[in-house]
C-alpha cells in the first residue's frame, strides 16, 4: 500500500516547492518507493474564510495552482473559519481562489462551516471536502459519524484520537481510506482550550478585534521543538506508519508546519520521506538554492 503524505504551505512555501518537486520526482531513488504526496494545503493571506493559522504570503494563486498541477497533486485551501456567516460568502477574493481552484477536478477544500461547504458546493462543484482538525472532535462516536459523512472525502481527526486503535480498527475498510491522520501536532496533549485558540484564529482572519490568545501549555515560549513533539503520546512516527498503521488498512497522513519555516519543513520531509541514507543529498540539494531562506 501506498502512503500518501499532505504536505503544509501551498502558499507559504512556494518557492521551496518549486526546487524540492522536481528533486522527488527525478531523484526517486533518494525516497521511499511507497511514499506519494497527496496534497500540499493552505492559504494566501487575507483570505476571511481561512482558519487554523493566520497566513502571511501571497504568492501568485495562478502559479501556485499551475505547479501542483504540473506534479499532478492536489492542490488545498485552508477554509477552515468556524465563523462563516451568510454576509461573508460573497468574498470576491476567496470565491476567485475557489474559481480557479475548481478548474482541476483533483482539487479540494478543508472546511469546517457547513454553511460555507453547502455554498462551495452549489457554486465549484468539482471541488472536494475535508474535515478539518479545527473541529477539534475528541469524541470518538463524533468522529466517527464525521467519517461516515459523504460530503468529505477525507476526515482530520483530533490528534488525541491518533492511538486509540481498537475504535479505530472498527472502521470499515472503506472509511479507513477517509481518516487522515496529523502527525507531527505541536499542541499540548492536554490542551483544553484547542477551540478557543481556533476561535481567535478565526477572528482575526474575519478582521474582528480580539485578543491573542496566548497559550498556557507548558513550554509554549520555546516555539515549536520537534524533538519535544515526537515525546508526545499522539505523535506518529515513521515506524507506526508503516508497522501499525498501513497494515490494518490507514494511508492518509498530514503534516502540520504551515508557519514554521523552510528549514523545519525540510525536516519533517526527511524524517517522513527520505531513504537515510540519501537525507543528506537532500539537504544539500536544498540548502545550496541560496533563494531558501533556511534559517
Amino acid at each position: 500500500m501506498n502512503v500518501y503524505y499532505h504536505l503544509p504551505g501551498l502558499f507559504e512555501f512556494y518557492e521551496f516547492y518549486k526546487k524540492f518537486l522536481p528533486l522527488f520526482k527525478n531523484k526517486r531513488e533518494y525516497f521511499y518507493d511507497w511514499c506519494k504526496i497527496g496534497s500540499i494545503y493552505g492559504s494566501p493571506s487575507n483570505c476571511i474564510w481561512s482558519g487554523g493559522r493566520i497566513s502571511y504570503e501571497d504568492s501568485e494563486p495562478e502559479n501556485v495552482f499551475a505547479l501542483m498541477k504540473e506534479y499532478n497533486i492536489s492542490s488545498r485551501l485552508t477554509f477552515s473559519n468556524s465563523l462563516i456567516e451568510e454576509k461573508h460568502l460573497s468574498d470576491i477574493k476567496c470565491n476567485e481562489l475557489c474559481r480557479l481552484l475548481d478548474l482541476d477536478k483533483n482539487n479540494g477544500i478543508i472546511i469546517h462551516s457547513d454553511l460555507l461547504m453547502k455554498y462551495l458546493k452549489r457554486k465549484y462543484p468539482n471541488l472536494y471536502f475535508v474535515s478539518s482538525t479545527t473541529k477539534v472532535l475528541t469524541d470518538f462516536n463524533d468522529f466517527k459519524k464525521e467519517v461516515e459523512n459523504p460530503d468529505f472525502k477525507y476526515v482530520v481527526p483530533d490528534f488525541r484520537l491518533n492511538k486509540q486503535f481498537e475504535k479505530l480498527n472498527s472502521l470499515s475498510e472503506v472509511y479507513k481510506q477517509k481518516v487522515e491522520f496529523l502527525c507531527n501536532e505541536c499542541c499540548w496533549y492536554g490542551c483544553k482550550d484547542r477551540k478557543e485558540c481556533y476561535k481567535t484564529v478565526s477572528k482575526q482572519n474575519l478582521g474582528i478585534d480580539c485578543t491573542d490568545y496566548i497559550c498556557k501549555a507548558p513550554h509554549s515560549n520555546e516555539g515549536y521543538r520537534f524533538s519535544r513533539v515526537m515525546e508526545s503520546p499522539g505523535f506518529i512516527s515513521l515506524d507506526d506508519i508503516l508497522k501499525v498503521y498501513v497494515p490494518v488498512g490507514f494511508s492518509n497522513f498530514k503534516i502540520e508546519g504551515r508557519d514554521l519555516g523552510n528549514a523545519l519543513l525540510l525536516e519533517f520531509i526527511l524524517y517522513y520521506m527520505v531513504k537515510p541514507q540519501y537525507q543528506i543529498h537532500v539537504r544539500e540539494e536544498m540548502y545550496l538554492d541560496t533563494m531558501l531562506d533556511l534559517f
